[in-house]
Formats: structure tokens, sequence, C-alpha cells
């Protein structure tokens, strides 16, 4: 568990304010609340008709989507790595 003191974030995604604290430094949680924001509005582009539960829900699964596709590269990347050696 970080040491590093929390602090209070408020940002704006998808028109909404939101407070989130944690101990990232700011610049982080709002680079974060961009991705969602911007991903959010990328898929309502393509599905202007979904309500805003289904938009979000939608956007979670495309940022755990590209969450586990970077983690198989990653992985792949490693073992290529150890079997070098």
């Amino acid at each position: 568990m970080s040491n590093r003191p929390k602090s209070k974030t408020t940002v704006d995604i998808y028109g909404q304010q939101f407070s989130i604290i944690g101990t990232e430094s700011t610049s982080h949680i709002r680079a974060v609340a961009s991705i969602v924001d911007d991903k959010m509005r990328e898929i309502n582009s393509k599905n202007p008709s979904l309500d805003i539960n289904k938009l979000a829900v939608l956007t979670a699964v495309n940022v755990v989507h590209d969450y586990l596709k970077l983690k198989e590269e990653y992985e792949k990347l490693e073992k290529q790595l150890i079997e070098k050696d």
C-alpha cells in the first residue's frame, strides 16, 4: 500500500463532475478521466441512441478489452526477453 497521502481531484467525464480520491497525482487522475471521456464520446458517436448506463458499461468493456490486449502483448514480450537470456 502506498504511503503517499490521498488527495481529492474533481474531473469532468461526459458532462458530469466526479470527485476522485486517491494517491495518484492530480495529472494522472485527470489523464485517466480524459481517456474515459474520450472513449465514451467515441462510442456515443457510433451508437447515439444508447442511454448513459449502457454507454458506461460499453465503455468499461472496451477499456478492459484494450487493457487485456496490452497485458497479453506485455507478457508475450516479457517471455521473449526471458527466452533470449
